[in-house]
């Protein structure tokens, strides 16, 4: 009788775990129906950076969460870098790469492996992911459909002697001048989830070379988007005690510039952030890729996760 006590008690301990468990999903998928309702039908921009694209799990992760957002109404729109892949590529045919302002000086050679890379190896395993995870993607970049016309992008550095500022050519290294937004929505409207290059041409038909960054946050424009999501390897922006930061304005963002708080290569995630909400995306976030599941704690519960700007 006492063996069998002990048994009904493990049986009913075990019971209430599961219960406990699944009714704690079950309080997650409540929390997250107002933003289901909200946003069903609206533009995800979300820019996947080359150096998550080294881990096969969390690119299964985040396949998964894409596929998910497409499955609960809302339109998902991937634009994914490629730099770190890029580089070796070139190390292995013994090309030297220069950067200016963490852009890479592009010459047309080094722009055809940009392109087989980003729009060839890149694209399609990232189309792989996200079919291998239920969803329907499409690979294209900017050159299809004439998506995105580029311009030549213009730096100038000033020389260390005399403090002049001096133009410096980049090659071809471009900038989205114009957006045509009619094949992500078709591809939308059709169930599809689209996964761009960032590669366009010119109004005279060269081939241009674009931040990833760049390129989705003015496709996040063009689109009216919800979100755009800037995925990257820090928990956010930080304030100078090194605590995230969870709301900015763009006002917020041009002093801590100024007094310093953000530096390097956050000032230009930032500058698109705010190109983008300034130019008709609802809102930017900026958050830690590397975090399972990242994208859907920002923005599918209260608590959220990352940096989120809005104008």
């Amino acid at each position: 009788m006492a063996g069998e006590a002990h048994a009904a008690k493990r049986f009913a301990d075990m019971t209430d775990t599961t219960n406990d468990r699944m009714l704690a999903k079950a309080e997650t998928l409540i929390e997250a129906l107002p933003y289901f309702q909200r946003y069903a039908g609206r533009s995800f921009v979300v820019k996947y950076g080359g150096h998550a694209m080294g881990d096969p799990e969390a690119a299964q992760d985040f396949a998964e969460d894409i596929v998910l957002l497409k499955a609960v109404g809302i339109n998902p729109v991937v634009v994914h870098g490629g730099g770190p892949q890029i580089g070796a590529m070139l190390k292995k045919l013994g090309v030297e790469s220069q950067f200016v302002d963490g852009l890479r000086v592009t010459d047309r050679e080094t722009a055809k492996v940009a392109e087989m890379v980003l729009s060839g190896a890149i694209n399609k395993e990232l189309v792989g992911w996200i079919t291998q995870a239920g969803g329907k993607a499409i690979g294209i970049s900017g050159k299809d459909g004439k998506m995105v016309v580029a311009e030549k992008v213009k730096r100038t550095v000033k020389d260390p002697d005399s403090q002049i500022e001096q133009a410096v050519d980049l090659g071809f290294v471009g900038e989205p001048k114009e957006v045509d937004t009619t094949i992500l929505e078709t591809a939308s409207k059709a169930g599809m989830i689209p996964i761009i290059a960032p590669i366009a041409t010119d109004d005279a038909g060269h081939t241009y070379n674009i931040n990833a960054d760049t390129m989705a946050g003015a496709i996040a424009s063009a689109l009216g988007a919800a979100r755009l999501f800037l995925l990257t390897d820090v928990a956010g922006v930080l304030d100078k005690d090194g605590k995230l930061m969870t709301d900015l304005k763009p006002a917020d963002i041009s002093r801590m510039r100024e007094d310093g708080t953000i530096s390097g290569g956050m000032i230009p995630k930032l500058e698109t952030c705010v190109h983008a909400v300034e130019g008709g995306c609802e809102a930017a976030v900026v958050l830690d890729g590397r975090v399972p599941h990242a994208m859907l704690l920002e923005f599918f519960t209260s608590r959220g996760a990352g940096t989120l700007i809005s104008a």
